[in-house]
């Protein structure tokens, strides 16, 4: 990849049925082209939705355009470590994989922002996907710790599918004040089976479009830019 031209970023998310999934992801990629109107940006899908990823980078290649997936996901795992991964592996020097959005302190950021006041909470529970990959179960639980160090409560992990502890045993055993951190970035099937599975209990809205958010998805970007470019500049 040449380090004197503008890189497509190729977003790509996973994908989802329920269409207030779609706007969401559609405004988040929105807010990247706000942020960064000089970078052409376009958004492809690992599962479920249109364009699929591998032919949205074959017609980005086909334009003569090098390119960087970014993947909108919340942590490592299958999709990154194969489907991203795969791209670049597919288009070697032409296109560049980016790492997951998480674990990063912006996303804890905004999951604090989610939760709001505390102060009659005595701890989290942590909602996300969940997935088969231990690396994205370990991204979950440096997610979660990180959090619990930001909010000042205990936080464990609670998933809704994969492997790993399933949300409504670890809601089950907590017997205190609890409250539900969604670690989703985007309304849907799960984010409303979270909401299910939490009865009463506080449960924060998803991440969604949020700015900060669109900037660590161009930080990853500019992080895969600059470590391409490294060798030649040296």
């Amino acid at each position: 990849m040449t380090a004197d031209m503008t890189a497509d970023l190729i977003a790509a998310a996973h994908g989802t049925a329920d269409p207030r999934g779609i706007r969401e992801v559609h405004a988040l990629v929105r807010e990247l082209g706000r942020l960064r109107p000089e970078v052409p940006i376009s958004l492809g899908f690992v599962d479920v939705d249109v364009p699929a990823l591998p032919s949205l980078v074959r017609r980005v290649v086909a334009d003569s355009n090098q390119a960087v997936v970014v993947p909108l996901l919340l942590s490592s795992g299958y999709h990154v470590a194969v489907d991203v991964a795969g791209e670049a592996a597919r288009w070697p020097g032409r296109v560049e994989a980016a790492a997951a959005l998480g674990p990063d302190p912006v996303l804890v950021e905004v999951l604090a922002d989610r939760l709001g006041d505390l102060r009659r909470v005595d701890r989290v529970v942590l909602a996300a996907a969940g997935s088969s990959d231990r690396r994205a179960l370990l991204d979950c639980s440096a997610t979660a710790a990180m959090l619990a160090a930001h909010v000042g409560r205990p936080v464990e992990v609670g998933y809704v599918s994969g492997a790993g502890q399933r949300l409504a045993p670890v809601l089950g055993r907590c017997k205190d004040r609890v409250a539900v951190a969604t670690y989703l970035l985007a309304p849907g099937f799960f984010a409303d089976r979270v909401r299910r599975l939490a009865g009463d209990r506080f449960v924060s809205d998803p991440l969604g479009a949020d700015p900060r958010i669109a900037a660590l998805a161009l930080r990853r970007y500019d992080q895969t830019r600059v470590r391409v470019q490294a060798p030649a500049g040296r």
